[in-house]
């Protein structure tokens, strides 16, 4: 199918052969679709998207990139390691992973000078981006003088900056203020009306709506416990509070007890 980006079969991984972090993953992943991945801390959504991303490789079941199988040894060939970089970006989950250059503006041009990209043609890009999310003042500056939401900016623009046709998010909106989430949310719906597909892993369950096509909610044995809609996830209360993305909430009132679903929202870094 053209319209095929993903295609995962009976996935497994293990961190060093004995700590298990997917098992028997089945997911596809089409053009220009919106995909979260929900789950509480430790269900495996890191890992797929490392998968995903040809960062780390399964142990067990078969992974498609349009059409082909994507494995460690497929990136030996520099042309379709290049080629594979320049169609999918990634965002991690921590910024200063990505963020290593002495300036920002020097950040955010790195991926496109190593691809190759004419000169005039990166400078067009960043104009867009440093007007888009509103960095124009930090491109000067050294990345560890920024707070969190501005690293992830920074980031993300790192990324769109190669104009990829898959964007691949590590929870984007972890640790940043509302607003500074806002403009990050309209700026990947943006990417996504244009042709882009969003692959986006997220406690924040307050996106979730915006930001899925489909829905794929992992559980604690490691597996995809139930897949669909953004509407039919969000409204299945008992599924979410059996995998740890919803909590009760008690409080006393006229001497009697009251209790109240609340979605449980992430705004740490901590490892899915």
């Amino acid at each position: 199918m053209d319209d095929l980006i993903f295609a995962l079969k009976d996935v497994y991984f293990s961190y060093l052969g004995k700590f298990p972090a997917l098992r028997g993953i089945d997911l596809e992943i089409k053009k220009g679709q919106k995909v979260s991945v929900i789950g509480a801390n430790g269900s495996g959504k890191s890992t797929l998207l490392q998968i995903l991303d040809g960062l780390i490789f399964a142990d067990k079941g078969e992974i498609g990139f349009r059409g082909r199988k994507l494995n460690e040894k497929i990136f030996y060939d520099p042309g379709f390691s290049r080629d594979f970089r320049r169609r999918v970006g990634f965002v991690f989950q921590n910024p200063d992973v990505q963020l290593f250059c002495p300036t920002v503006k020097e950040d955010i041009v790195f991926g496109p000078l190593q691809l190759g990209l004419e000169k005039n043609e990166i400078v067009k890009r960043l104009e867009k981006l440093v007007e888009g999310l509103g960095i124009g003042a930090l491109l000067e500056r050294q990345p560890h003088q920024l707070s969190v939401g501005e690293k992830r900016k920074v980031a993300i623009a790192s990324t769109l900056i190669i104009e990829p046709e898959v964007l691949i998010l590590d929870e984007p909106t972890a640790g940043i203020d509302p607003l500074t989430t806002r403009h990050i949310i309209d700026l990947l719906i943006e990417e996504n009306l244009a042709g882009s597909t969003i692959i986006t892993s997220t406690h924040d369950l307050h996106i979730v709506e915006e930001m899925s096509d489909v829905v794929y909610v992992f559980g604690m044995d490691k597996k995809i416990v139930k897949s669909g809609p953004a509407e039919d996830i969000l409204n299945d209360t008992a599924l979410l509070s059996a995998n740890n993305l919803v909590h009760i909430h008690s409080h006393k009132h006229m001497g009697k007890v009251h209790a109240h679903p609340h979605l449980h929202i992430e705004h740490h870094n901590n490892p899915g």
